[in-house]
């Protein structure tokens, strides 16, 4: 019998690897430093499977996984939304403490420790990467009409101007404070939790697992607290200037492409650059001002006219009008930067070249497809025009290479050099987009600022013209 163990990527990988390496438990291919997602141990009787950590909680409960390790904040986010689900905690593991802020911008004259009265927060934005958990918050403190901003990150960039509070992950109060935001509320505190699935744990055999990590548990339990509205406590808040046009920039991995296209462009602005940014970099043009945040989230920004122009990629605006076809927003200009392929990825073994011959072979299994991508709209796209019979899409917060075989029969997958999809055994087919980074604006400006966005899209048409052809 193999035990099936899902374990974390990022920055929790090192210490993990190593707490199990002490507990006597086999972690080859868990390295920090492997490319590997996946790694069948055999002697041990173990599969160890690398995952986004949020994504470790949703494969225990479906019972892909019989035991995972994750943190705390991103159990809770699934079991507020989802209780009945089949993952059980089974205990604590020594590492960091993490906590959920309930914050809001300086601007919003809220005094820390403060939470606003029922009235003062109707109508209120509340922006949050952990959606389950500010619904929760909003029920609790009985806000009438809230509006929640889902994002992937970046959550602090939102106040004033976009979003009246802020639910996000942070360390402590101070890192709150290091945000430039006023902590109001500590929503939840959590650390590192190995879990279970409640079937697999009745039926098969964890013992040799569960006993040689027991030993290491510490009595340590998540604690979830919601703030109370104070009666008398206004709440300050901001909206853009349609008078002003809004640039976003991106954070993250596009980052290192887009000040050299801003340069080309003859733009430059102060605290913007390949190194580092903040978020609102000085832009030095009279009527226009620039604020920093994630690229996945800009159509839908661009869309609800928070922003008026942006960079982003072109697989995140497919992605976005694949989901919402009538959505207002569209591709200006393509910049011709930050080339990748996009396509069904499978295992290397898999015994097609093509995707038509692909198409063949999984409309004759006799079941459901599975795939799995960090891009479901555009999975699901693809299953349509490929004419695929019967499809489950997988969404998935990344390291989705390690999917294949055992959990999807492929992926819709992005990739640069494909030398992580090499290195897990895998190849890509026929790719069906090639991404680059690219202005998005609204149909319907919400911005006064025409002509200044007219002068924009021209500066970047000409840095555009300067990218060699490939």
């Amino acid at each position: 019998m193999t035990v099936k163990f899902a374990l974390p990527t990022g920055d929790p990988r090192p210490a993990v690897g190593a707490m199990l390496e002490g507990a006597g438990i086999a972690t080859s291919g868990y390295e920090p430093s492997s490319r590997q997602l996946r790694s069948v141990l055999d002697d041990a009787g173990l599969t160890l499977r690398v995952f986004r950590e949020k994504d470790i909680p949703i494969q225990v409960a479906l019972g892909n996984y019989d035991l995972g390790i994750c943190g705390d904040i991103w159990l809770s986010e699934l079991q507020v939304r989802f209780p009945l689900q089949r993952v059980v905690r089974i205990g604590s593991l020594p590492g960091p403490r993490h906590e959920v802020w309930l914050c809001a911008a300086p601007e919003s004259g809220l005094a820390e420790g403060q939470v606003p009265a029922r009235r003062a927060l109707a109508g209120a934005r509340i922006v949050s990467e952990l959606p389950n958990l500010a619904d929760l918050a909003s029920v609790h403190l009985r806000i009438q009409a809230y509006r929640l901003i889902t994002v992937y990150g970046s959550a602090d960039a939102y106040p004033p101007e976009d979003a009246d509070l802020v639910l996000m992950p942070a360390r402590d109060a101070d890192a709150v404070r290091a945000k430039g935001l006023v902590p109001l509320h500590r929503v939840f505190s959590g650390g590192i939790a190995l879990i279970a699935n409640a079937d697999a744990l009745a039926a098969r055999d964890l013992a040799p697992i569960l006993g040689n990590l027991a030993p290491l548990f510490i009595p340590d339990q998540p604690v979830l607290s919601f703030p109370a509205s104070q009666e008398g406590v206004a709440l300050t808040t901001s909206r853009p200037d349609p008078a002003t046009l809004r640039l976003a920039l991106p954070d993250g991995h596009a980052q290192r492409h887009t000040p050299s296209a801003l340069r080309e462009a003859g733009l430059e602005f102060e605290g913007y650059n390949e190194q580092s940014y903040v978020r609102r970099p000085i832009s030095g043009i009279p009527g226009l001002a620039v604020k920093v945040v994630r690229p996945q989230d800009m159509p839908q920004l661009v869309a609800m006219g928070m922003f008026d122009i942006a960079i982003s990629g072109r697989d995140l605006l497919h992605e976005h009008l694949s989901k919402f076809p009538g959505s207002p927003v569209e591709m200006a200009v393509d910049l011709g930067t930050n080339r990748y392929r996009i396509g069904p990825v499978v295992d290397a073994a898999f015994p097609a070249e093509t995707t038509a011959e692909a198409v063949t072979i999984w409309n004759h299994l006799g079941r459901r497809v599975r795939i799995a991508s960090e891009f479901p709209a555009t999975a699901e796209r693809f299953a349509r025009d490929h004419h695929l019979q019967d499809t489950t899409i997988i969404p998935v917060a990344g390291a989705s290479e390690g999917f294949v075989p055992e959990d999807a029969d492929f992926l819709v997958e992005g990739t640069e050099t494909g030398t992580s999809i090499r290195a897990n055994g895998l190849k890509m087919l026929d790719p069906f987009m090639e991404s680059t980074a690219c202005v998005i604006v609204r149909r319907d400006p919400v911005t006064k600022q025409t002509a200044l966005l007219a002068d924009l899209i021209r500066r970047f048409q000409r840095a555009a013209a300067a990218v060699p052809a490939v």
